[in-house]
């Protein structure tokens, strides 16, 4: 046989053996890699080794940083599950409060011989059952807007006419402290892509919000930024130093930490999540004495 064919054969078949070395190799990290996923304990912090074989360690740290995602998911899934367990703690003795004080009232209002006095017992036990009543509202309106399946169908809404039936419907409790609300629109004709309903529990909730820790009327305004509307509903506050703006939409937040103040601290996560569900944007600001929150929605076409 001819010396060069020779030795083209002998290269053909060192490079075919070392082809089937590498392959191997490559089979048995796999193999390893493949065993060490399936016998692993998910609640362990074993990490892949890498083997020797090239490309091996790319594999191994992106299947670590995988583990390393699904770990810190755990880790964040705890945590939210015991702040929503203390959160519920909470919410619960809100609720006991107004039903034993309701509770209290009637045992009062029955041993109550004087009409006048019956009555006024009967008032208070009301009283606190509609305040427990709204507690647990806020708690079905916030599990609703919770729901990733929530069913929203977005139409046109005409802006300053929505705004004013909100503000008309808490009627009684503006004229019951003296306090006139402002409306100022840029456009009396702004119009945004909504779901009527959620967008009545968000305006509502922010209404309700600014009449119950406000220390003065609400101011309602709206402008068009592009193909966004700017909807604020801004009221001066008595102690802007104790909100966290940052916080406000969080789950059961509350800037009275005592939570004596009324509110289940569900309204304006509530609002949070309905806007999210909507594609709208929502913050807070508190700028001196003055708490602001924006609603930006789509304009309508």
């Amino acid at each position: 046989m001819d010396t060069s064919v020779l030795a083209i054969v002998l290269f053909v078949i060192g490079l075919g053996m070392g082809l089937l070395l590498a392959g191997a190799r490559y089979l048995g990290e796999l193999r390893r890699i493949a065993h060490f996923l399936r016998e692993r304990d998910p609640q362990s912090n074993m990490r892949v080794t890498a083997g020797g074989a090239p490309g091996v360690t790319d594999l191994a740290d992106a299947v670590n940083a995988e583990l390393d995602r699904g770990a810190q998911a755990r880790v964040e899934a705890l945590r939210h599950q015991q702040e929503f367990q203390r959160d519920l703690s909470s919410l619960s003795h809100d609720i006991r409060t107004p039903l034993m004080g309701a509770k209290g009232y009637l045992q009062l209002a029955r041993d109550e011989a004087d009409p006048d006095q019956r009555e006024q017992h009967l008032d208070a036990a009301a009283a606190r059952i509609d305040a427990t009543t709204e507690l647990l509202d806020q708690l079905f309106a916030y599990t609703k807007s919770t729901d990733p399946d929530l069913a929203l169908t977005v139409e046109p809404v005409a802006l300053k006419p929505f705004a004013e039936e909100i503000l008309l419907g808490q009627y009684p409790v503006f004229e019951e402290r003296g306090w006139e609300p402002q409306v100022a629109f840029e456009d009396d004709a702004l119009t945004v892509d909504a779901d009527r309903d959620a967008l009545a529990r968000i305006l509502t909730n922010l209404v309700v919000n600014a009449l119950r820790h406000g220390s003065a009327a609400p101011r309602i305004s709206a402008r068009q930024e592009g193909d966004r509307v700017l909807l604020i509903v801004s009221n001066a506050i008595a102690n802007p130093g104790s909100i966290d703006a940052a916080r406000l939409f969080d789950r059961f937040y509350q800037a009275d930490a005592t939570r004596a103040a009324a509110g289940s601290g569900l309204g304006l996560a509530i609002c949070a999540n309905l806007a999210r569900a909507m594609g709208m944007d929502i913050a807070a600001e508190v700028k001196g004495d003055v708490l602001a929150i924006a609603l930006a929605m789509r304009a309508s076409r």
